[in-house]
């Protein structure tokens, strides 16, 4: 077992061996799961309940693959304030991938389904001369009561922002994981294994159901463009203006001197595990997150007018639409 793989869908044995083994049915809603001849997956919700969709491709070759494009998803429809009830999962791969490679992959998405209490639903697992890498897209199934609906809009002049975690959080584990060589050079052992341990924190699930109970007006994710492409789509969901005061934002050593060193702007840097609320009760949320082990901040506050402004002692930064990350700059 865990040869190379023909072009074309993956084999029925394949399916069964490395794919259909390794998932675990665990959400009562999922009636119909996948299967070999199953193209549909079912899923009941109740009378007052809604769904919550969304969906995000994974490329490259990196071993996390797996587990990031689960947490992608699922941080996504935790942003709305919904739960995450299952995955479907698409799986393309280059001619000549080896099946023991891809059980691995499985095993990575199963078990980060496990720890969400989700499952995998269904999906396509093919072989296919149009990839040269893995490419994996996950489309995550929530839901939620109906009146309990969270937008990225919908936030008020006056309403404070809180921010968990730290700025540039997954692209300061990423750099340390892809240049840990060049970085040995000038960094400890310990500060290059420290900055790669980042991605341990990718989840926003746990703090955005502890902001769902206490009572937010929004919330949103920090992925592409940093924490200042967030803010400003933030601001820009709900046509409001925003003041941010730059030393509040939280941001790790690591993180400044992996950007000093690559010429990065590290509130510019990919920060998936960091979320940013907007509530009334800012300081509570804090403290309630604090006592759950998730760092957080209040770090500014919602203005009228359309000015989106981070503060840093006199000096005033517009933030603008969020462009390339500057992840991209560093792995040129």
């Amino acid at each position: 077992m865990g040869g190379s793989m023909n072009i074309g869908k993956v084999s029925e044995t394949v399916l069964k061996r490395s794919i259909l083994k390794q998932i675990k049915h665990r959400r009562e809603e999922v009636l119909v799961g996948p299967g070999v001849g199953e193209d549909c997956s079912v899923v009941e919700l109740k009378e007052d309940e809604v769904f919550v969709i969304s969906t995000d491709p994974i490329t490259g070759t990196t071993e996390d693959m797996g587990t990031l494009a689960v947490h992608i998803t699922a941080n996504d429809i935790s942003s709305n304030g919904a739960e995450i009830v299952g995955i479907m999962l698409t799986i393309l791969l280059p001619d000549g991938f080896r099946e023991s490679d891809l059980k691995e992959i499985m095993q990575e998405i199963e078990g980060v389904c496990e720890k969400l209490n989700i499952e995998i639903m269904g999906g396509h697992t093919e072989i296919t001369a149009a990839v040269n890498q893995p490419v994996i897209t996950v489309t995550g199934i929530g839901k939620m009561p109906k009146q309990h609906m969270i937008k990225t809009a919908g936030v008020i002049p006056g309403q404070e922002i809180v921010m968990t975690k730290w700025a540039g959080l997954e692209g300061t584990a990423i750099i340390a994981k892809m240049k840990e060589n060049e970085l040995t050079g000038k960094y400890t052992r310990d500060f290059i294994s420290g900055a790669k341990n980042f991605i341990q924190n990718i989840s926003v699930v746990e703090e955005a159901k502890i902001a769902r109970k206490l009572g937010v007006t929004s919330m949103h994710d920090v992925t592409e463009g940093g924490i200042f492409g967030a803010l400003w789509e933030l601001g820009e969901a709900s046509g409001v203006g925003l003041e941010v005061d730059l030393k509040k934002i939280p941001i790790k050593q690591e993180t400044i001197e992996i950007c000093e060193f690559y010429d990065l702007n590290p509130y510019q840097l990919i920060s998936s595990g960091v979320m940013i609320m907007v509530t009334d009760k800012a300081n509570e949320l804090v403290e309630v997150l604090k006592k759950s082990n998730i760092p957080a901040a209040v770090i500014g506050r919602i203005t009228p007018g359309n000015d989106r402004v981070v503060r840093n002692d006199e000096e005033k930064r517009f933030l603008a639409p969020p462009k390339s990350d500057e992840l991209y700059h560093c792995l040129k």
